[in-house]
């Protein structure tokens, strides 16, 4: 490593981390759409239970935690993949990476989001490679290294996945009828298969149809990728909302064929409907944290540090959700976390 050059760019310091009161369903865009028909269409249930029967395919881990999600803390990662039928890359990145534990008993749901190009140990099948951006990780093995390197990066298990891809994005927007969103600034971003320019937006409230939400969701033009991470927080919101609104047998059954379609999943149709049923009879307080942060150049690559005492914090925190660590000072009531914005990677070289 000495004979690389890292050059700081510049740092950007997260918010701190957000409470608000939010229903379980808020967290997992495409588990609600079949959720919402299972519970209150009845004549659906059997086409949502297809869908996920469909897109369950297990992996091979040796030291896979067990958990009963309807009464044990359950961590699951979301991972979004940058690929499309049309675009066809045959070398998919995980493009969003949200990481979430839920407690049922407490009614308490912690979330972080990964930056995609956090510097990091790349592990697959426990074999640590060169490090890279996170996101590389699903190239080198898809969901297998993808969770093996984030395991180890936030020093915490994954009991479950969930995949997803574009298509699924645009499908499930298109389904409900498009989606209400506050776009934030006028900008212009390529479409779903990469063509620049190809989409154009005003900003204001608006509604986006699955082009346009895609575009919002990706577009690095008018922050930062931590901010675009919190873009992407809000728009499952907006997913939500329109869900839980739609009203239209017709709707959800397109919207869960996009699932169907485009999801890959370890979660079996019963734990899903469980976990779902769970926030059924009341709100769930969601802890939403985002990494202090700065970024560097390595070798022309733009790639993003994440400081250790904010992981450490951030981490603590996950662990102490799941009962892995005891709470400390850091978990008293008021507590602020301040980091001391220390870089592994600047050089004067």
């Amino acid at each position: 490593m000495k004979n690389k050059k890292y050059v700081p760019l510049n740092t950007s310091r997260s918010s701190r981390n957000k409470k608000s009161k939010v229903a379980l369903w808020l967290l997992v865009p495409l588990m609600v759409i079949i959720l919402v028909a299972a519970v209150y269409f009845a004549k659906l249930y059997a086409t949502a239970q297809k869908a996920i029967d469909s897109s369950y395919h297990t992996l091979q881990r040796e030291n896979a935690i067990k958990v009963n999600p309807l009464d044990e803390t359950t961590s699951i990662l979301l991972m979004g993949i940058d690929d499309t039928k049309g675009r066809d890359l045959g070398s998919a990145r995980a493009d969003s990476l949200i990481y979430l534990t839920i407690n049922p008993n407490k009614h308490i749901v912690n979330m972080v989001s990964i930056p995609r190009d956090t510097y990091t140990d790349i592990i697959y099948q426990e074999q640590t490679y060169e490090k890279d951006k996170i996101n590389s990780a699903y190239t080198k093995g898809e969901e297998q290294a993808t969770i093996e390197s984030v395991e180890n990066l936030l020093n915490v298990p994954i009991h479950y996945y969930v995949t997803f891809n574009f298509d699924a994005f645009l499908e499930i927007i298109d389904a409900l009828g498009g989606i209400e969103v506050d776009v934030p600034i006028s900008f212009s971003e390529q479409n779903a298969e990469g063509k620049l320019d190809q989409i154009h937006l005003e900003k204001g409230l608006q509604t986006l149809n699955g082009e346009e939400a895609l575009a919002l969701a990706r577009t690095r033009k008018i922050d930062n990728d931590v901010k675009r991470g919190e873009r992407q927080q809000l728009l499952i919101q907006a997913i939500t909302d329109k869900a839980l609104k739609v009203g239209s047998i017709t709707k959800y059954s397109d919207a869960i064929t996009a699932v169907g379609n485009n999801m890959r999943t370890d979660i079996r149709f019963n734990d899903m409907l469980g976990i779902a049923q769970t926030g059924l009879d009341g709100k769930y307080e969601f802890e939403s944290y985002v990494f202090d942060w700065t970024d560097f150049n390595l070798n022309g690559a733009s790639m993003v540090e994440v400081y250790s005492d904010s992981l450490d914090f951030v981490s603590h925190r996950l662990r102490v959700s799941l009962g892995l660590d005891s709470p400390d000072e850091r978990d008293e009531p008021g507590y602020e976390f301040q980091t001391n914005g220390l870089s592994n990677y600047y050089s004067n070289n």
